[in-house]
């Protein structure tokens, strides 16, 4: 396995610039997901860790080796990488039964034939597909053909395997089950795994540390916890999770902390001790308790169900939508009392 380096990588396309200036390092064994909307640049950078692009500017380095370096002009191509790649097309031959299309990358590196079968009934079992050995790709549903493909990857022994919203194409209920066999796969090969993907759903359930991309740049890289928790600019804590974005007025120190003026309401905020200034707060249902006598007064505009606790949008006297969550129900149009509870302040982006 390997860690993977980047160094002022970018890249354009006919002039037009898709990623900017990525310096960043994902540490051996890691799983990392590439978080972003359509077009941030997650699916390029994804590319030229693969080799099927080479970069505009930097260089790209996989372990000991430099994969890419854009001001020497060298390239390794893809098939020298030892990369596994995960379409979301699967990209399995349809003309190959299960086993065979497992088999086929080691047929082609010419090992022994005892080394190939040995080697592909392993990944068959590892990743539950013995049963379907023999199957046509034709004949199996989406998730299967899924696991295929992890087969393949798994089969070459590779130092990192790259994947480009293999979930894209499968229903919600396929998609759960295929996070778990993504993570189970993560677990049992050790493998240095780049996932992305638009749906921050499937980042944070399966992903080690997460980079949040926008227009071409990675705007932070922490561990999901962290990107929901302490957010450090204004677009990463609108993208992650549920929330609203406030600004703050009249921000003092008072004693150990930060007080500050939002939704002319005076409230506690905490934020990083290395920020200088913060402009910005991210309040989350979580920070955000139904009393009578609270910090602000919002109406109920509607009630979700989420199994076991209601979901509630609201609607302050300023007229900002905030979420919070309770275990009993009010109806739409009921008046309620909130108290915000130290929420995380940053600075604008």
């Amino acid at each position: 396995m390997a860690d993977i380096s980047l160094s002022s990588v970018g890249k354009s396309f006919a002039g037009a610039p898709a990623l900017h200036d990525i310096t960043t390092h994902f540490r051996d064994g890691e799983f990392v997901a590439l978080l972003g909307p359509s077009g941030c640049g997650k699916t390029t950078l994804l590319r030229l860790l693969a080799g099927f692009e080479m970069p505009s500017t930097g260089t790209i380095r996989i372990g000991d080796s430099d994969m890419a370096d854009a001001a020497a002009g060298r390239m390794v191509p893809p098939e020298n990488r030892n990369i596994g790649f995960v379409f979301q097309s699967y990209a399995l031959w349809p003309h190959m039964n299960v086993r065979r299309n497992v088999s086929y990358p080691l047929e082609i590196r010419r090992l022994p034939k005892a080394d190939i079968a040995a080697r592909t009934l392993a990944a068959l079992e590892a990743t539950g597909l013995e049963p379907y050995a023999d199957r046509m790709p034709s004949d199996l549903s989406g998730g299967q053909r899924q696991r295929v493909a992890l087969a393949r990857c798994l089969v070459s022994d590779p130092d990192a395997v790259l994947l480009d919203e293999p979930l894209a194409n499968l229903d919600v209920a396929l998609r759960a089950s295929m996070q778990g066999v993504f993570t189970d796969f993560h677990k049992r090969t050790g493998a240095t795994m780049v996932y992305v993907t638009h749906d921050q759903a499937e980042a944070m359930a399966m992903a080690d540390r997460i980079a949040v991309m926008d227009h071409g740049q990675i705007r932070q890289f922490d561990t999901p916890r962290t990107l929901y928790e302490r957010p450090r600019s204004k677009f990463v804590a609108e993208f992650v999770g549920r929330g609203t974005v406030v600004p703050l007025r009249d921000v003092q120190m008072s004693g150990a902390g930060l007080q500050a003026r939002a939704l002319g309401a005076r409230i506690a905020v905490q934020s990083s001790p290395d920020t200088a200034t913060v402009s910005h707060v991210c309040l989350r249902p979580e920070n955000l308790t139904i009393s009578e006598v609270g910090d602000l007064r919002a109406k109920v505009a509607r009630v979700t169900y989420l199994g076991g606790r209601y979901l509630l949008e609201t609607v302050a006297a300023c007229g900002t939508c905030l979420l919070a969550e309770t275990r009993a129900k009010f109806e739409v149009g009921s008046q309620l009392g909130l108290t915000i509870d130290t929420p995380w302040a940053f600075a604008e982006d």
